[in-house]
């Protein structure tokens, strides 16, 4: 639209957008979204004083300071490895692999003090899964050189622009197969990130929940709630209580 033209060119001007949506009722959360993604800017959605303190106090520097802009990540995991994937999540930030070496192209912007987690969902090479798997794309692990590597998990691959730059910095780092690790000896991070994502899936009812219940992710993500100075991690149990307690019986218990 001509709105989100205006809003692109300024950008280019060094003008960042943020956006934020108060109250309930006609609430046009996809256009929002999609305008501040034009403007390099955030978008958040207030619907109570938890979340303006939390977006207007705690997280003030993250959302007004960028200190990178267009970052993209890009992972490759090694087929002798790592059969198949599945990125969960993150369906509107896809790009093509041939956009990550392009510095023409968008990407998202980071705020000091941001973090962003990507959860894949993988089958190792030796499970006994059935999945039917698609053919992998001829990327790094499939040339001659390294069609022998049996050593490597996955290559990850970072690219940003610093603020007053139009070229990327392009980061690298190979990853070994000692990086697996079970759920029993992964992060409190990690394992609430997970909590997380089957929480999401479970809402959404995707075909991907496999067994999860909300039981399963409420014991995942309560063992997992670290120092959680803010209480967001605490406000996240009770929305887990409270999906479970809108929902029939037996999709609560997992029977």
């Amino acid at each position: 639209s001509s709105l989100v033209e205006l809003i692109e060119e300024k950008r280019n001007d060094g003008i960042y957008l943020t956006i934020c949506g108060f109250g309930m009722g006609n609430y046009k959360d996809g256009r929002m979204e999609q305008i501040s993604n034009a403007g390099n800017g955030n978008y958040f959605y207030i619907d109570n004083i938890r979340e303006a303190k939390k977006v207007f106090v705690t997280q003030m520097r993250a959302n007004m300071f960028t200190i990178a802009k267009d970052v993209k990540i890009q992972i490759e995991f090694n087929p002798n490895t790592v059969k198949a994937y599945r990125l969960i999540g993150y369906e509107n930030r896809l790009l093509a692999k041939e956009d990550f070496d392009d510095d023409t192209k968008d990407a998202g912007e980071l705020g000091a003090g941001h973090t962003v987690t990507a959860i894949y969902e993988v089958i190792l090479s030796d499970s006994k899964s059935k999945q039917a798997i698609a053919k992998a794309a001829d990327l790094k692990y499939q040339t001659k050189s390294n069609s022998d590597n049996n050593s490597d998990l996955m290559t990850v691959k970072f690219r940003y622009k610093p603020i007053k730059s139009d070229e990327s910095i392009l980061l690298e780092q190979v990853l070994n197969k000692s990086a697996i690790i079970g759920l029993e000896n992964s992060s409190e991070n990690y394992r609430f990130s997970a909590a997380v994502a089957g929480f999401g899936m479970l809402l959404r009812d995707s075909e991907f929940k496999g067994a999860a219940t909300y039981d399963n992710i409420y014991n995942l993500a309560k063992p997992a709630l670290g120092k959680d100075e803010e209480n967001y991690r605490a406000e996240f149990l009770q929305l887990v209580k409270t999906a479970s307690a809108l929902q029939p019986l037996e999709a609560s218990t997992g029977n």
